[in-house]
């Protein structure tokens, strides 16, 4: 009888912590469009596959009143699962308990699930949804972000990292989703920032909206602090569950082979790329008619449009594509794209997934206000990450490939493992027109028709130099290709750089221009 009542009692206690932070804290969180915590767990994980730990955790806060208030699980939600079968650990912060406030007990609960993943090698999501900082803790509260912010960093390059925006993210808050790989928002309910509008009013006399400062779309299309933007929390649970299936669950494994598909028939690549170097055409149609079943699952789609980044698969492997997108800008580097496929080249280094650079690009972009926003540096990390990665490197040049931009996107000069170009593709210092005019320039000013003179050095210049011939006979290419044959070669390429091998000088780490 003692045991059915200790069981009874059990019982009554998890029902309790259930509830959360009650029937009408909830209440409001559904009106606010919201899923409780536990409700978005249970939407990601495998059916009946979530295990929470700590759910007894309280609070020990006894300033401010706070001693009397009971905070069940205080606010957080911790445990164990499976996607795909396969394990994750989670957190969800609760905003019906306190607003899902971090104190010391709600950040030790955090930190214990970072170091499970970290320590059983599986990917961490975390989903955030408080309003910040406890103020009735003081530094206790500091202190918890900061062991979270050092976890992040020790995880890094080790296992995935998923942040979750559900809600409000404000102050010291943000820097853990900045730490981590993959950050999710969800539009009209994710927010974040440093500081909140109110603050900004009194400071600086400007008035925004909390959608203007740090809503989904400004974190999507102006910051580049979000990879994935979706319309709803259920969109923003399959776009997870999609990532996870391209990324492999620790740094010493591959991610998970597929059975091989071919492309759609639809994409004909040989008929998505203009003859003419100046018409534009989206580079995503190039990627999904050389990848398995047409499917490229896009990464950043929303900021830095001029450069393409995302997985697909070829043979049934993961690969990472970087690609110039001629759409905008004409697919040149900037300051934002540079940033954005660095990024990206360091994650499929750090988690031995083999790149595919398809190269369109006239070079960086020029003017007064990329320099002064500090090109070189921002430009030179694009430089710094194909340099340092050691995975299987392959580049195909499917037309443009000028001046800087020519070596950045990891050229043989960068240790490319393999080069291609297309027939049409032009290697240059520069584009021809603005080549003829400095090379012809005493020719063309002294001719009696300078514009034919003109069109006739540009004809010149293109015959000798925009062609992929002169770099294919010093070595810098392997080989010219037809681009029904793209696939084909990338896929011969991948098979034969399977066991690379590439070292490198011993050092404790490089220093990149961050």
């Amino acid at each position: 009888m003692s045991l059915k009542r200790n069981i009874l009692d059990l019982r009554k206690r998890k029902e309790k912590v259930l509830q959360g932070g009650g029937e009408k804290a909830i209440q409001k969180q559904v009106a606010m469009g919201k899923l409780t915590a536990r409700e978005r767990i249970t939407s990601i994980v495998d059916e009946d596959s979530f295990h929470e730990y700590d759910m007894f955790v309280e609070h020990e806060a006894r300033d401010f009143g706070m001693e009397k208030k009971q905070l069940h699980g205080d606010g957080v939600i911790i445990g164990t699962g499976t996607i795909y079968g396969q394990p994750v650990c989670l957190f969800a912060q609760d905003f019906t308990v306190a607003g899902g406030s971090l104190g010391l007990m709600h950040a030790r609960k955090i930190t214990k699930i970072m170091d499970h993943a970290l320590k059983m090698r599986v990917p961490l999501i975390g989903i955030n949804d408080s309003g910040g900082a406890r103020i009735q803790e003081g530094v206790n509260s500091l202190a918890g972000y900061g062991e979270i912010f050092f976890r992040n960093t020790l995880a890094s390059g080790v296992i995935p990292q998923l942040s979750v925006i559900l809600g409000p993210c404000a102050g010291g808050a943000v820097y853990s989703p900045a730490l981590t790989d993959f950050v999710f928002v969800v539009e009209n309910i994710s927010k974040m920032f440093i500081t909140g509008p109110e603050v900004i009013k009194t400071v600086l006399g400007e008035e925004i909206s909390m959608e203007e400062l740090g809503g989904a779309k400004v974190h999507s299309e102006i910051t580049g602090n979000a990879h994935f933007y979706a319309l709803n929390e259920l969109e923003c649970f399959e776009q997870i569950k999609k990532l996870l299936t391209f990324i492999p669950w620790h740094n010493e494994r591959k991610a998970r082979s597929f059975p091989p598909k071919p492309p759609k028939a639809e994409y004909k690549i040989e008929e998505i790329v203009p003859l003419d170097p100046t018409q534009p055409y989206d580079i995503r149609n190039v990627i999904r008619a050389i990848s398995d079943d047409s499917d490229f699952f896009e990464v950043m789609e929303g900021f830095a449009r001029n450069i393409v980044i995302g997985f697909g698969r070829l043979n049934g492997e993961t690969i990472g594509f970087v690609a110039n997108q001629p759409l905008v800008l004409a697919g040149v580097l900037d300051c934002d794209s540079s940033d954005k496929a660095a990024r990206f080249i360091r994650y499929c280094d750090a988690f031995n997934i083999p790149i595919v650079t398809l190269e369109d690009m006239p070079g960086y972009l020029p003017g007064v206000e990329q320099e002064h926003m500090g090109v070189i540096r921002h430009g030179a990390k694009i430089l710094y990450a194909y340099s340092e990665a050691t995975v299987p490197k392959i580049t195909v040049i499917v037309r443009k490939a000028y001046g800087g931009g020519y070596i950045a996107m990891n050229s043989r000069h960068m240790k490319a493992d393999f080069m291609f170009a297309w027939p049409n593709a032009e290697i240059a210092v520069m584009g021809p027109e603005g080549a003829a005019n400095i090379i012809f320039r005493k020719e063309i000013m002294s001719a009696e028709d300078p514009e034919a003179m003109r069109k006739e050095k540009v004809a010149e210049y293109k015959k000798k130099f925009a062609n992929p011939y002169v770099a294919a006979a010093k070595g810098y290419i392997d080989t010219v290709i037809e681009p029904e044959e793209t696939r084909k070669m990338l896929l011969h390429s991948l098979e034969v750089s399977t066991n690379k091998v590439d070292g490198r000088p011993s050092k404790k780490h490089g220093i990149p221009p961050f």
